[in-house]
């Protein structure tokens, strides 16, 4: 047990400590110590501390809390009789350095804040310009010596991000397919023209929605596990671990995640398209429209060059979803938080890529008549 004491003298008190100074025992006596520097303010003090036979850390925070308080010149607090094995615990920290206070931030103005905001995107442009550099030569070198790849790690990495990803694209694709047939269907029939309704949905599903929602679903999805899985590599310093062993973090991570990711994102469409279409002939069911009719009508509008450019996209954005979240990965900081920023980075640029590219296409579509 700890106990104090404060003892009156001439020209000066005396607080007297003993016992164990641990964290089991200094809560009780600090609001005690507290208020017997209060109650002397112009006073000498010391702190007696012979009578203490133990003292943790707590009782050297008890210890430099005292010494630290502000106080006028000639009412100092004096520690006395502290063990020197103590007392070179205590040495360690300077009480005046936990009593000044945090400077305050300075405040920005705004022309500093686009500044570094400018600096900060250029910076991260020219990390991207590299990575793509460093990614496209790995996957040329992989590309031109097979046997150098881990096909069972691509395999694993294809089964997380394409096949477990079936249930949610299959889902998200008949309730766009149903969604978009209910709305059409209701204007076209003012004008009894809901067979139509198939030749809306055959085109806008096999050219932009199938491949834009997929990918958005593989972003959130992939795009942040590859993020998140490479950012506590990175956190955990095993990527230094084998940068040290001579082995490119590019080649060794990002290539085996690249090549699955793009192999699974085209039939992730083909069969996002699929549920899509079916969806929207159930709905036409309930506008007195048969499935064959639906069928030939949606055969007839859309052609194999929509399809495919479809698939062409489908590529591409597998490509992006791949790339943007290893290099979110290798970008990850130290911090608690570290990982969860990385993987939020790589969702949100992921998406704006995306959208990006997709009109892109739209344009380049445009001037080739496809």
């Amino acid at each position: 047990m700890a106990s104090l004491a404060l003892h009156e003298a001439d020209g000066g008190a005396t607080i007297a400590l003993g016992g164990r100074l641990d964290a089991y025992s200094v809560g009780p006596l600090w609001s005690t110590a507290r208020a017997a520097l209060a109650s002397h303010p112009r006073t000498r003090l010391t702190v007696d501390c012979r009578a203490v036979d133990y003292c943790d850390g707590a009782g050297v925070a008890l210890l430099l809390d005292m010494l630290r308080q502000p106080r006028p010149a000639g009412a100092e607090v004096r520690i006395d009789g502290l063990a020197e094995r103590f007392r070179s615990l205590l040495d360690q920290f300077d009480p005046k350095s936990f009593a000044e206070e945090a400077p305050a931030r300075p405040r920005r103005g705004f022309i500093e804040r686009v500044g570094i905001a400018g600096t900060e995107f250029w910076a991260d442009l020219r990390g991207q310009i590299a990575f793509i550099g460093e990614a496209t030569s790995a996957l040329a070198y992989a590309l031109r010596h097979p046997r150098m790849l881990r096909w069972r790690d691509i395999l694993y990495v294809a089964e997380e991000a394409g096949v477990n990803a079936l249930p949610i694209v299959a889902l998200i694709g008949f309730l766009m397919g149903v969604i978009l047939a209910f709305q059409s269907a209701i204007a076209m029939k003012q004008f009894g023209a809901e067979i139509f309704v198939a030749n809306l949905l055959s085109l806008s599903i096999l050219r932009e929605l199938g491949p834009l929602m997929t990918a958005i679903l593989l972003a959130g999805r992939s795009g942040a596990a590859f993020a998140a899985e490479i950012g506590t590599m990175k956190v955990n310093q095993e990527i230094d671990a084998l940068t040290t062993m001579g082995l490119d973090p590019v080649k060794f991570l990002v290539v085996t995640r690249v090549l699955a990711a793009t192999a699974m994102t085209v039939p992730l469409v083909v069969f996002s398209d699929l549920v899509g279409l079916i969806g929207g002939a159930l709905v036409m069911l309930t506008f007195e429209i048969p499935i064959a009719t639906y069928y030939k009508q949606a055969v007839s509008f859309a052609t194999l060059t929509d399809f495919m450019g479809g698939l062409a996209k489908s590529v591409v954005f597998g490509v992006l979803i791949a790339g943007i979240g290893c290099l979110r990965g290798l970008q990850t900081e130290t911090g608690a938080s570290a990982v969860g920023i990385s993987a939020t980075n790589a969702v949100v640029s992921g998406i704006i890529l995306i959208v990006f590219v997709d009109g892109v296409f739209a344009v380049v579509y445009y001037y080739l008549g496809i």
